[in-house]
């Protein structure tokens, strides 16, 4: 039975290489398509904020161990920063919505006024879109990721979103 099982793999392995050898031996195999080279760097983008798809877009170069860790580690920051952002500005939303609810509404229009200003923008305007909505830049290089969005959120007229501007 052992004879009978190792004459079939002697018999497949010859039938594998004198297959493989028809076909270089033919030209009928196409062989390795041509890898396309690695492109440009596709940076986060640094003047509005980050959707979905630019995580997905972005690209790093490659070095001998793997991507530049420069790119990466400031890609990280940036998505940091920008998560860091958006959680503090839906807490000082959710502040508000909670200040309106219990009829605080001097503690409402005070975080209001602060989020526009944080923001840059004209009290009262942009009402149908959050404050910095596609007004903020990223983090320069040297700043540290995101701040704790927790100490962030007084109930009075303190500015509850102030980040420093990126230069």
């Amino acid at each position: 039975m052992g004879q009978v099982l190792l004459l079939l793999v002697v018999a497949l392995t010859v039938a594998a290489v004198i297959f493989g050898v028809t076909v270089l031996v033919t030209g009928r195999d196409p062989g390795l398509a041509p890898a396309e080279p690695d492109g440009v760097a596709v940076p986060l983008p640094s003047t509005r904020p980050l959707r979905e798809s630019d995580v997905g877009e972005v690209r790093f170069d490659t070095a001998l161990r793997g991507y530049r860790m420069a790119q990466v580690d400031q890609a990280m920051r940036r998505a940091a920063y920008d998560i860091g952002y958006k959680t503090e500005l839906i807490g000082v939303l959710e502040a508000e919505v909670t200040a309106l609810r219990e009829g605080r509404t001097a503690d409402a229009e005070a975080l209001c006024r602060a989020r526009e200003q944080a923001a840059g923008a004209q009290p009262g305007a942009g009402v149908d879109q959050p404050a910095g909505v596609g007004e903020r830049t990223g983090p320069p290089d040297d700043q540290a990721a995101a701040e704790p969005a927790d100490k962030a959120r007084p109930a009075g007229g303190a500015d509850p979103v102030a980040r420093p501007e990126p230069a």
